[in-house]
């Protein structure tokens, strides 16, 4: 049974940092490309970014969000620097093992995990 669990999630002020972990179990963790989407209340679910062989960011995160993983412990992270008001979201951890990847699909994730929260108060 596969499990994808985040944690790190809270409330910061803006400005501040945070690092999401998501760790995984049930699957050959090495050879799944991995990313992060979110989804704001009342607002579709959104790419954060990815890694694959390369990482992959939105554009409203780019230079502020790091995504890196260590295949030794099963798990992908989330480094989230200058958080502003707009980052407050549901964060969510998912894993993909499609042929022909494409990072920003959120079809193309097979296993999702339960989501962390995180709060960012102006």
């Amino acid at each position: 049974q596969v499990q994808l669990v985040e944690s790190g999630g809270g409330a910061v002020q803006a400005g501040d940092s945070l690092r999401l972990s998501c760790a995984a179990s049930g699957l050959t963790f090495s050879t799944y490309r991995m990313a992060w989407f979110r989804q704001a209340p009342g607002k579709e679910r959104e790419f954060v970014g990815a890694i694959g062989w390369s990482t992959y960011y939105a554009d409203s995160v780019r230079g502020r969000f790091t995504i890196s993983r260590d295949n030794a412990k099963n798990t992908v992270f989330l480094r989230m620097n200058s958080l502003k008001p707009e980052d407050t979201a549901v964060y969510y951890c998912a894993a993909s093992g499609a042929y022909g990847w494409n990072p920003p699909s959120a079809n193309q994730y097979t296993y999702w995990g339960q989501g962390t929260q995180v709060t960012v108060s102006s």
